[in-house]
């Protein structure tokens, strides 16, 4: 499919998806026509299929949202799969990740439709739980994306196309580590390194933070560091819990609900404490918090206060490119979106299908236009 026909179609169903209203949570599935309008997203026929074909196969994605520029990516790379296998796809998500019950309702439109198979990234998989079990039992294959369907009952979820997330957030750990190494290695006084979350349940976030902790916290420790993990008590639970006497501390903080100013605020209080040294953010409404948080600051750069992000968007790039941000991991979302498409045409016809790792890299200010990083970078 040509790039620009993708750009249009791709407008056109973010602007549908941002006006789409709220849902309800529903005590049963209810019978709809496939006509049905369904909120927040704009079903879009391959060139390649036939739209008006009752054979034709519509594979259905619910994604965790549209407001991040990042599932415009997932958007696009689903719509190359379907032009190239020749399927239908339909692609919703609620306004907010916050917005559980929306999500369920279009699970619940999804399911009704009775496609040949569904994507889903699910917010919260208890939520979804009476859902998933009605699509298990109707065999319609479920194909997690992204965050996936943490504790789906089993043989709900077919397979996984993701990046392996803990690994990501090793990756950035290691990445930070070098920009920061001089500052543990030769500090006299307790340091502290800051970690910002979305939020404390998607298995996505959570194992980027748990990657990046574990990792930062075994490297100090190689350099004969005492490491003390405060803030949120999932994190403390999972890293190591905090100690007296720390040389190293890694904070990591959560903001009460997913809103822009509660993560400026979480950003604004680590950079103003004394002892900060770096701070990492690890998706792209946590790093747009930090970024915005220094707006006044003026505390992040290669001389100050390490700044390190999770995927990118236009906020980070352009803190990237001016070094307020020192780098940031990018994902692969078109491949996410493309590979999510790829398994669920694969489970439909019956196929063995297993996970998929779609991958991550490090970028900076002097690699972006590289030719393996910049098509998987998005504005």
């Amino acid at each position: 499919m040509k790039r620009k026909l993708l750009s249009a179609l791709l407008c056109v169903s973010m602007a549908a998806a941002l006006l789409a209203g709220c849902g309800e949570k529903p005590a049963e599935p209810t019978t709809t026509t496939p006509d049905t309008p369904d909120a927040g997203g704009t079903e879009v026929a391959a060139e390649s299929g036939d739209a008006g074909s009752d054979e034709e196969m519509l594979i259905y994605l619910v994604s965790k949202g549209f407001q991040h520029q990042y599932w415009q990516a997932v958007y696009q790379g689903a719509l190359e799969a379907a032009g190239e296998y020749g399927v239908k796809m339909e692609m919703v998500g609620p306004a907010s990740e916050s917005d559980i019950q929306e999500q369920v309702q279009m699970l619940n439109n999804a399911i009704n439709l009775k496609p040949a198979a569904i994507g889903l990234a699910a917010l919260d998989t208890e939520a979804c739980i009476d859902l998933i079990k009605v699509a298990q039992d109707s065999q319609i294959p479920i194909i997690g994306f992204d965050s996936g369907v943490p504790d789906a009952p089993e043989g709900a979820v077919y397979a996984n196309a993701a990046t392996d997330n803990y690994a990501a957030g090793e990756l950035a750990a290691e990445e930070t580590y070098k920009l920061i190494e001089s500052k543990i290695t030769d500090a006299t006084e307790p340091v502290r390194i800051g970690v910002m979350s979305q939020d404390a349940t998607a298995e996505s976030i959570l194992n980027r933070g748990y990657g990046f902790v574990d990792k930062m916290k075994s490297l100090a420790e190689a350099a004969g560091k005492k490491v003390s993990i405060e803030g949120h008590t999932n994190f403390v639970d999972k890293c190591g819990g905090t100690v007296d006497g720390a040389d190293v501390i890694i904070e990591v903080v959560v903001p009460a609900a997913v809103q822009a100013e509660l993560s400026v605020a979480d950003g604004s209080a680590l950079l103003n404490k004394e002892d900060i040294i770096a701070v990492y953010a690890s998706n792209q409404f946590s790093g747009e918090g930090l970024v915005n948080a220094d707006a006044n600051l003026h505390k992040l750069g290669a001389d100050g206060v390490v700044g390190v992000a999770f995927d990118s968007g236009k906020v980070i790039m352009d803190a990237i490119k001016s070094g307020t941000l020192s780098g940031a991991v990018t994902q692969d979302p078109i491949a996410i979106g493309y590979k999510t498409v790829e398994l669920a045409v694969s489970a439909a016809k019956g196929e063995t299908v297993s996970d998929v790792d779609t991958g991550c890299k490090w970028y900076t200010a002097e690699n972006m236009e590289d030719e393996d990083i910049a098509p998987i970078l998005y504005e």
